[in-house]
């Protein structure tokens, strides 16, 4: 699967542009500020519908317009797929599939798929454990783009459980809720397992790669015990919970138990990572994480595209071979740097110059 167009419309800082890509690498170089971000923000807002960098969608609307639109042709299995997406900022947003409006924007996920890194990404080992459950929900929806339904009415019932939980009502109104919770939370719990199981030797292989000495793995890890693959078994587990903290939670008027609370264990030789990784063990496992859900997806038959954003001049030579390599593979490659010198030697790819507002394809003084 590759992009063959990308069309953007008061998108972010362009409020015109079409932009034809072909297979391979394509690198985007542009000074800071200057809009490459902005390109790959609309690949992934395509693929996750959301955005990595806002909340909202108002900050990813051109100044002065009431709405964006991002358009693309991808040719997947040989055959060409047109996906139109109208972003809104006060009202849902509108989508179409070759032409014709679907239902829901939900309908388009899966057609274009994505794995993208970052400097940020090391908030993945460093960060707090909302980060790592993002990462994992986020690669589900990529696996299997129906469990962005599951995670959606999680969210919903956690936060409707919530709101009466702080107003301290009756057992009988939150019934139902604990219902759903027990339910839903199982069957997203099942799943983040078996994900963790099929992600753990693509993690740690590449971590191997990159010539470290000590071994990294990845688990699940659940504030509640005993959970596994088998969503009737954490229903019930789920259920006796929710009825020996009933009283706990009334008092702190918040959900203590289900997956919003879980977290992805990281570990590096006999220790988490997280409080123990030097810097560069650091970006090994961010660069682990991220490749091994690559290279899982391409196991499972899928071809994301790999966008590598502001990276390489954060890497050292032994790094930036690897995320090298990683471009070798990928039938498609969308790279970002601020100057050409940030790319590694030997990288074979296509360069666009980036000014505002506009891709050029060799610079202005050229």
């Amino acid at each position: 699967m590759h992009l063959n167009r990308l069309t953007l419309t008061n998108f972010r800082s362009y409020q015109n542009l079409d932009l034809y890509l072909n297979p391979g690498t394509t690198t985007l170089i542009g000074d800071n500020g200057s809009g490459k971000t902005n390109i790959a923000e609309a690949i992934i807002y395509l693929s996750q519908l959301s955005s990595h960098r806002v909340s909202t969608n108002q900050p990813l609307i051109h100044l002065g317009s009431e709405q964006a639109i991002i358009k693309t042709v991808i040719k997947k299995e040989n055959r060409l797929l047109e996906i139109d997406l109208e972003i809104n900022s006060k009202k849902s947003n509108r989508a179409q599939i070759n032409g014709s409006p679907v239902r829901s924007q939900r309908e388009i996920l899966g057609a274009c798929q994505a794995i993208y890194f970052s400097p940020e990404d090391l908030d993945l080992v460093r960060g707090d454990p909302s980060q790592r459950r993002i990462f994992m929900d986020q690669l589900l929806i990529t696996r299997a783009p129906r469990l962005a339904g599951l995670i959606s009415d999680y969210e919903r019932v956690v936060k409707q459980r919530n709101v009466l939980l702080k107003t301290r009502a009756p057992q009988s109104a939150l019934a139902p809720w604990n219902e759903q919770l027990a339910t839903i939370g199982a069957t997203l719990t099942a799943q983040r397992i078996i994900l963790c199981e099929a992600l753990q030797p693509f993690v740690y292989e590449n971590y191997k790669t990159l010539n470290e000495v000590k071994p990294a793995g990845i688990s699940y890890k659940s504030s509640t015990d005993n959970l596994n693959t088998d969503a009737e078994n954490n229903i019930e587990i789920y259920k006796e919970a929710i009825q020996q903290l009933q009283y706990q939670e009334v008092e702190r008027g918040t959900t203590l138990i289900g997956p919003h609370r879980d977290d992805l264990n990281l570990q590096i030789g006999q220790f988490p990572a997280k409080g123990y990784a030097s810097h560069g063990e650091s970006w090994s496992m961010a660069i682990s994480l991220k490749l091994g859900a690559f290279s899982l997806l391409q196991k499972e038959g899928s071809e994301p595209i790999l966008i590598l954003d502001d990276v390489f001049a954060e890497l050292d030579s032994v790094r930036r071979e690897h995320l090298m390599q990683a471009t070798q593979v990928a039938e498609q490659t969308i790279i970002t740097a601020a100057v050409e010198a940030d790319l590694p030697e030997g990288l074979i790819t296509e360069r666009r110059y980036i000014e505002p507002g506009k891709v050029l394809e060799r610079r202005i003084n050229d």
